[in-house]
């Protein structure tokens, strides 16, 4: 990933900028860089595709922070964002549904936004929808990994007209008003004059089919829903909101294109005591006045259990130590951890008996009052 650019180099922004400059500055890029915007000029459409993949990371909340974190590499193959799309290999059709960027184009052509020369047939294979859920696991689960049985609701072929929609014995017919396309084009003007916008016909929903008599037991639709259980593999270092991707467990494709993905949002719960911030841990521990005072091993608390900790002679309040590999493993190397960091508070007794008292005036006395 040595050679890609920096996704805020690409759009020319801050780290620190908006959802709204960077959406700003992506549509500025698109406008300029757009393929039917500059015909033939594979520099141009190499720009495109750049400039539409840094949008696609950092317009998503989830996968800026992950990008934020490990850079180009949490989207490779098996990263915490489910995987890497060269987008510089697709179609410029590919990356604009890919991304959903219908509110951008939009605005800058007029709803289409690009040629019907350049769009695939809306009744040709399409990949079926995402279905996403979420689990909860502990605090630990997430820190070391573990499995969890999920319960979905998995969209399969109907059985009795096996995914056709109709009535068995009938077959759907073509869809009189796109020909069988799935598609229909308009006309409309726009700031770079008169442009074709392509949409979904409204009669047969692109599939280019019409079912005159539907199937009883799905009632047209071609599938039946079940309840299905799944065991998802929850990786080690994994963190509060990130997703798992399991390919295949989405919605069905449109004509014979692949089912879509579920992609399982990780809920952690908290910590009684610790706090994490990427792989590393954070907490607050009291010791005693003469533990502070005399120094010497403290029995600290860590995710894998009480660990001894040497502290100096006179220790202060606030004073913070390091646990050096006591923290979360990485998330894409488990052989690495981050680090435990905890913060020492003297601890001052409540109450205290007659005989505790004496002994502290006499400490007092002995420690203050002969200087």
């Amino acid at each position: 990933m040595a050679d890609k650019r920096d996704y805020y180099e690409v759009l020319g922004v801050s780290k620190t900028a908006s959802q709204d400059e960077i959406k700003k500055a992506y549509r500025n890029l698109a406008k300029k860089y757009h393929p039917d915007m500059n015909p033939g000029d594979k520099d141009a459409e190499a720009k495109f595709k750049e400039a539409s993949e840094a949008y696609g990371i950092l317009s998503d909340e989830t996968k800026r922070k992950q990008y934020d974190q490990f850079g180009h590499a949490a989207f490779e193959q098996g990263g915490a964002g489910g995987g890497y799309t060269n987008y510089q290999n697709m179609n410029v059709d590919d990356i604009l549904r890919g991304f959903g960027f219908g509110d951008i184009f939009g605005d800058l052509f007029g709803g289409g936004g690009f040629s019907s020369s350049r769009r695939q047939a809306y009744n040709g294979p399409r990949k079926g929808q995402n279905v996403g859920l979420g689990v909860k696991v502990t605090f630990e689960e997430a820190a070391f990994g573990c499995e969890k049985e999920v319960s979905i609701n998995f969209k399969e072929e109907c059985s009795h007209c096996h995914g056709t929609g109709a009535k068995p014995g009938t077959s759907p017919v073509t869809c009189s008003k796109c020909n069988g396309t799935g598609q229909v084009t308009y006309q409309r003007q726009s700031l770079f004059g008169v442009m074709r916008e392509v949409g979904v016909c409204p009669d047969c929903n692109g599939t280019g089919k019409i079912i005159k008599e539907k199937c009883p037991e799905c009632r047209g639709t071609g599938y039946k829903y079940t309840r299905k259980k799944i065991s998802v593999s929850i990786p080690a270092g994994i963190d509060n909101g990130q997703s798992i991707r399991i390919a295949g467990m989405g919605e069905p494709g449109v004509n014979g294109g692949q089912r879509g993905d579920l992609l399982v949002e990780v809920n952690v719960q908290r910590h009684p005591i610790f706090q994490r911030d990427g792989v590393n841990l954070f907490s607050t521990m009291e010791i005693t006045f003469t533990e502070a005072a005399l120094g010497g091993d403290i029995k600290v608390k860590t995710i894998d259990g009480d660990v001894l900790f040497p502290i100096k002679a006179g220790t202060q309040t606030d004073t913070r130590i390091r646990l050096k590999g006591k923290g979360v493993p990485y998330l894409r190397d488990k052989t690495k951890r981050g680090d435990q960091y905890t913060t020492l508070v003297v601890s001052v007794p409540e109450r205290m008996n007659a005989k505790q008292r004496e002994a502290l005036k006499a400490f007092d006395e002995v420690m203050y009052k002969h200087k």
